[in-house]
């Protein structure tokens, strides 16, 4: 009996050695679902430009295909699901960022507030504006601040992204907030 006791031993470590390699965390990012959700909100906020009002025209044609295709198919109808994100915390935000950037626009115009590649909006060189309305422009870059960071925060949550990817999130939005002021 002990001559088997040592070989089962290295075996039984072997196992659980190999068995413990083998764990591995898979964290799945859909990076094509918050482009989508971004492109989106981004647009209903922003009101795109004669190309995005083109792109989501073209969007409204493809989305009545899918609907007519989702009656015979039920994958393209969840697949149509996923991709659009609301809730009334979206929504709220949505409407403040939209009323808001009526009053951010000039001061986009003028380069006195940027698109930052982290999904938030920076302040440029303000030395042209009197200290009421640097005030009153730091406000609103806070405020724009605040409620993207909530909305990012909500979009991971509604399509089911672990809180640890938002970065990733605020990195697209990042690039379609950019095309929306060019």
């Amino acid at each position: 009996m002990k001559r088997y006791e040592k070989p089962l031993g290295v075996l039984a470590c072997f196992t659980l050695l190999s068995m413990l390699a083998c764990v591995t965390v898979n964290i799945y990012f859909p990076a094509e679902k918050v482009e989508s959700v971004a492109e989106e909100i981004v647009d209903e906020i922003r009101g795109g430009t004669s190309e995005g009002n083109k792109e989501s025209t073209d969007r409204t044609r493809d989305s009545l295909f899918k609907r007519a295709l989702s009656a015979l198919s039920c994958a393209v109808a969840l697949a149509e699901d996923v991709t659009s994100v609301s809730n009334p915390t979206i929504r709220a935000l949505k409407e403040q960022m939209k009323s808001r950037f009526a009053q951010l626009k000039p001061f986009y115009e003028k380069g006195l507030i940027n698109e930052g590649s982290d999904g938030y909006v920076s302040l440029g060189d303000l030395g042209q504006l009197d200290l009421k309305n640097r005030r009153q422009l730091q406000n609103l870059v806070e405020a724009e601040n605040k409620d993207r960071k909530r909305l990012y925060t909500e979009v991971a949550a509604a399509l089911n992204i672990d809180g640890s990817q938002i970065s990733r999130i605020e990195e697209i939005f990042a690039k379609e907030w950019a095309k929306s002021v060019k």
